[in-house]
């Protein structure tokens, strides 16, 4: 494994555990040459994945932006890193499983939407606002009436206490 730091190709693997529920290895690295110390994941791949863009372009599965995809919607929420982790892994093998070697990236924003309606209403919101590119405040609302959210009520009427 090369080194990030100095690119010396001699690396030394110092800490190897399970990660992932055993899905990939976790491995803790030291390059003899600069000291650098470094973390790498060895995963399974069972084939290259491609995804077709929208626009009918088609590209490689790209893991890390799957996990980006998760880490933007869940910022500053208080959801534990290793249930994203999980779900990342989960719609990882969900779509290796799946048979299909190209999948249209509406399928993986599926995924990912039902991922964060089961974790964390606000950040599912978030991802479903740029996801399905809401344009107008309706967008929200009608979005808020699916996940059963009590809006408030219009206009000047005084919110009843309890």
């Amino acid at each position: 494994m090369r080194c990030p730091f100095c690119q010396s190709l001699d690396t030394q693997v110092k800490d190897s555990r399970p990660a992932e529920d055993g899905a990939a290895i976790r491995r803790r690295r030291v390059c003899p040459d600069c000291g650098g110390r470094f973390t790498t994941f060895e995963r399974v791949q069972l084939r290259d994945l491609y995804v077709i863009k929208k626009n009918g372009r088609k590209v490689p599965f790209d893991r890390d932006k799957l996990a980006r995809s998760f880490e933007v919607a869940l910022r500053k929420r208080p959801i534990d890193p290793d249930r994203v982790e999980r779900a990342v892994s989960g719609i990882v093998r969900q779509l290796e499983s799946s048979g299909e070697q190209d999948i249209p990236a509406d399928n993986i924003g599926t995924l990912v939407m039902e991922a964060l309606k089961g974790m964390d209403d606000v950040a599912y919101v978030r991802f479903a606002s740029v996801y399905k590119n809401f344009r107008e405040p309706q967008d929200f609302q009608d979005l808020l009436g699916e996940l059963g959210g009590n809006l408030p009520p219009q206009g000047d009427e005084p919110v009843a206490e309890s």
